[in-house]
């Protein structure tokens, strides 16, 4: 089966597919053996086994071990990596880490033995600057669990008799040295701490920030609340929730969603992108095992309006991607963050399996195709950021859709991690962090979460129950897999820890399940994950190939051509769907074709939707060998008097604007009909003008010369596609019909909805609307030479303001005030294909002004009707403005609020653009 997505700025496919071979028809794997499975759990623990103990001989006591170089990581002594060291304290982190991994792989003897050292060795008051968020889910929590485990064995009656507690002191003091940071009038903690001093100032790199992640400061209340349960000091807790509520309060009201980093003083957000991976990803894990630990019903109650919104705006199945917490139907980004690979995990806790599965089944084949999940990847699945650090969540996720489904598939899958680990990751001394997953070098380190994390879950992914020396269901695991009892709900805690609790008019009981999920008994039907598989799966490694089918003689060849296809027409989604390819609209305007071999009439009806998908890729790819720069479309008459500047998409034919040093001017009236798929009936009022049109209904170049033939010295095309814009689709470009288009000679143009959306207003405003199409914008000296301009205009027009490309993604779509050529000139390089790095934009800045932060990014909220438009100039000056028609708002912008939004949301895109993951 395939699965190509395609921009909706494409009539044929173009910019952006992502192609997944499916192996439908290969054979189903066998249940795995029990034998089998208990080959797989020793393995685990021999690979344990080899990490500890090198960590031990080799880096102990260090915080972590170097795996090439067979040492430890020392902060201080080796070369800083930034912020990654700030998990390094100078307190065996590694060990600390892996106190509860060594109990459930029923190492009791080393476990105790680590232990002892922990109590012997290990010092929490170093002078050194910490990550609070850090610190608290790895050596806090480690502590906490390992406090766990030890009280657990001294019940049994045969281990840990001489413990009295010590664990759990070495936590509280931890504790108290992590709350200087929570000092704020927000609650929300300053993210580093010294040890030893607290907040102290500059020197020691603390009280200084402003920001923090919305993970940083919202990971807080498991450790806190259980050291607050564990010891009855309230205070811990209590911070905790103050901290949670703070970020509730902060969220966007009308999204429930939350941005990725927090000013901790003022509560702005400082980046308003949000998704479920890095920044964000354990806020909402904790929310819901909060309720699941403490059983408090407001954590609940938070996760479940979050969850909505994210299942509703985030998750396009199988992708989770970033949007913006203004305007959430505007992705933020064209990747995804391996970070992300947890939630499936926590989609089984929430009892929501089905995009569980389906999301699982994407990250499973990007780590089929690489080895390992890259930290970052893209919507086609290519390497955006090519390390990989040991990440445990997809294995996380992997254990828990085994325990929801009893599908052996996750076995395999759990399989497929051990040999990945053991062929590419081991090296004598442990095993290395890749540093770039395309060519399998590696990185010295191994950070302490692969030994607190991976081999836990994979352990108990292939375990029995009698393998294990507790019940696990006892327990709730933490972002780090630290292991903290249920019983702790009953737990002695301060029953006036204030907390503001949802109200109840926020919520929609149809939405909450007040029951934790019996993951035993969920899906006891293994087809019911596989079905759900299918139609992602992909065989990357081309594993299954496909027989050509036996063709009746005269069948010819198949009955849609890739060139030919547009997605609005009925026939040719009559003659997909025989073929068995099917299409869905995701939420930010793009078509993903998807090709079900089982669902074709017949086999040679499902090898010609083969051949078809199999031609789209090839078709995309030749478009993008063929990508022509973008062109301007420059309003120039009264009151723009050339400072409004849009991006316009070429045409692969008629006449080539970067051939002409002066471009094409003229007025532009709307064509009738809109669509300009027959002959245009207002052939009076085109000639000698630019026609405007509406993309749809038939092929571009029909459109081009049916307009020529009436007289049209030029042509721009509108999308049809409410709310698309250059600045979050590829660079569109309008192919031709297949045939020679020789007989066009004149240029056509293609504006996005957003931008043609401006030129509409314009031209219902002030009626007499002159453009300039170009290839580039023209300054005003060259525009109006020899023509006087008003000097209001004039004075205004020549304040300059500095404007660079934002990114790969779109060029600079509004230029005001500034048109000088050498700095609005579009380069092949500004629009590079989709999968390339992106660099980080220029800010706009007005030399007489401040520019403001970074503000809602998405179609405007009012968007213009056309109705009244796609009539004749003359016939639309005899009447009266009429309010616009159909699904639109019945209060159009003006052009000036179009212009003030469209610029708002350009520096929210440049802003989104310097962030860094």
């Amino acid at each position: 089966m395939y699965i190509a997505t395609i921009s909706p700025t494409t009539t044929m496919p173009a910019v952006l597919f992502s192609l997944m071979l499916l192996g439908a028809l290969c054979s189903l794997g066998q249940a795995m053996s029990r034998e089998e499975r208990h080959r797989l759990r020793n393995q685990v623990v021999e690979m344990f086994d080899h990490a500890y103990q090198n960590y031990m001989d080799h880096a102990y006591p260090a915080d972590e071990l170097m795996p090439l170089t067979c040492r430890g990581r020392v902060r201080g002594l080796e070369p800083s990596r930034g912020d990654v060291d700030d998990a390094l304290g100078k307190f065996s982190l590694t060990l600390i880490d892996t106190l509860d991994t060594l109990v459930l792989l029923n190492k009791t003897t080393e476990f105790e033995a680590a232990v002892r050292r922990v109590l012997s060795d290990v010092r929490l008051d170093n002078d050194i600057v910490v990550s609070v968020f850090e610190t608290n889910i790895r050596v806090l929590g480690g502590l906490l669990g390992g406090h766990s485990m030890a009280v657990m064995l001294k019940e049994g009656g045969q281990h840990m008799q001489w413990y009295q507690d010590e664990l759990l002191h070495m936590a509280k003091d931890l504790g108290f040295r992590l709350l200087p940071a929570f000092n704020t009038s927000s609650g929300l903690p300053y993210p580093r701490v010294n040890l030893k001093f607290g907040v102290r100032g500059p020197e020691t790199r603390t009280g200084t920030e402003t920001d923090t992640c919305t993970a940083c400061a919202g990971t807080i209340i498991l450790e806190f609340a259980a050291l607050s349960r564990f010891t009855g000091e309230p205070v811990f807790e209590a911070h905790a929730r103050r901290a949670l509520d703070f970020l509730w309060e902060k969220r966007q009201r009308n999204s429930n969603l939350v941005g990725t980093t927090i000013n901790i003083h003022s509560g702005e957000w400082v980046r308003r992108d949000s998704g479920v991976g890095a920044g964000i990803d354990s806020y909402y894990e904790y929310l819901l095992k909060a309720y699941i630990l403490l059983g408090d019903d407001v954590f609940l109650q938070r996760f479940n309006i979050h969850y909505a919104s994210i299942m509703k705006y985030i998750s396009q199945p199988p992708l989770l991607l970033d949007v913006h917490i203004h305007k959430p139907l505007l992705p933020a980004r064209t990747w995804m963050d391996s970070l992300l690979a947890f939630f499936p995990g926590l989609q089984v806790l929430k009892g929501d399996i089905r995009p569980a599965i389906e999301t699982h089944e994407m990250l499973y084949q990007v780590t089929k195709k690489h080895n390992f999940l890259p930290e970052a990847f893209t919507t086609d699945f290519r390497v955006h950021w090519a390390q990989h650090p040991l990440r445990p969540e997809f294995a996380e996720s992997t254990y828990f859709l085994y325990k929801a489904t009893g599908d052996p598939y996750y076995l395999e899958a759990g399989r497929t991690i051990l040999d990945n680990l053991n062929r590419f990751a081991r090296v004598p001394c442990g095993f290395a962090a890749m540093k770039d997953v395309r060519t399998g070098s590696h990185e010295d380190r191994m950070d302490s979460f692969f030994l607190a994390e991976m081999f836990k879950y994979l352990f108990l992914l292939f375990a029995d129950a009698e393998d294990l020396p507790f019940d696990v269901e006892d327990y709730v695991f933490t972002t780090e897999a630290h292991l903290l009892p249920l019983s702790l709900s009953t737990g002695p805690h301060s029953s006036s820890i204030p907390s503001n609790r949802t109200s109840k008019e926020e919520l929609d009981d149809s939405n909450f399940d007040w029951t934790c999920p019996n993951t035993r008994l969920l899906f006891p039907d293994p087809a019911y994950p596989r079905n759900l598989r299918e139609p992602i799966r992909s065989a990357v490694d081309k594993s299954c190939p496909r027989p050509a089918p036996y063709r009746e003689p005269g069948m010819g060849h198949p009955p849609l051509r890739a060139q030919d296809f547009m997605a609005n027409n009925p026939e040719h989604l009559e003659l997909l769907r025989r073929m068995g390819v099917s299409l869905i609209h995701l939420k930010d305007g793009r078509v993903q074709l998807v090709q079900h071999a089982t669902q074709a009439v017949s086999a040679v009806a499902a090898e010609d939707g083969v051949r078809f998908m199999q031609d789209m890729m090839e078709l995309s790819s030749q478009q993008q060998k063929e990508q022509l720069p973008p062109r301007a479309i420059q309003i120039v008459s009264h009151p723009f008097f050339g400072r409004v500047v849009l991006t316009a998409g070429p045409a692969q034919f008629g006449i080539d604007l970067s051939k002409s040093s002066t471009g094409l001017r003229g007025f532009a009236t709307v064509a009738e009909p809109y669509s300009g798929c027959s002959e245009i009936t207002n052939a009076e009022y085109v000639r000698g003008h630019i026609a405007l049109l509406q993309r749809g209904q038939c092929m571009f170049a029909e459109k081009a010369r049916h307009i020529q033939k009436a007289g049209a010295i030029g042509g721009i095309v509108i999308d049809d596609n409410e709310g698309s814009s250059s600045d979050t689709a590829p660079l569109f470009q309008m192919a031709g019909d297949g045939r020679s288009t020789d007989d066009i000679t004149m240029p056509l143009l293609f504006l996005f909805h957003k931008e043609g959306n401006i030129l509409l207003e314009a031209l219902k405003e002030y009626r007499e609307v002159e453009v300039l199409l170009s290839d580039k914008a023209r300054d005003r000296a060259t525009i109006f030479k020899g023509v006087e301009v008003e000097e209001d205009c004039l004075t205004e027009a020549t304040t300059p303001t500095s404007f660079e490309p934002i990114g790969q993604l779109q060029m600079s779509t509004l230029k005001v005030d500034e048109l000088a050529p050498e700095q609005v000139t579009p380069s092949q390089q500004e629009v590079s294909p989709v999968e390339q790095d992106t660099s980080p934009a220029e800010e706009v800045t007005p030399p007489e002004e401040e520019a403001s932060p970074a503000e809602d990014v998405g179609p405007p909220e009012e968007e213009a009707t056309e109705a009244d438009l796609a009539r004749p100039k003359e016939e639309r000056d005899s009447e009266d403005r009429e309010e616009p028609q159909g699904d639109t708002d019945s209060s159009s912008q003006s052009v000036d609020e179009l212009l003030a939004d469209w610029r708002e949301d350009l520096e929210a895109f440049q802003q989104m653009e310097k962030d860094e993951l």
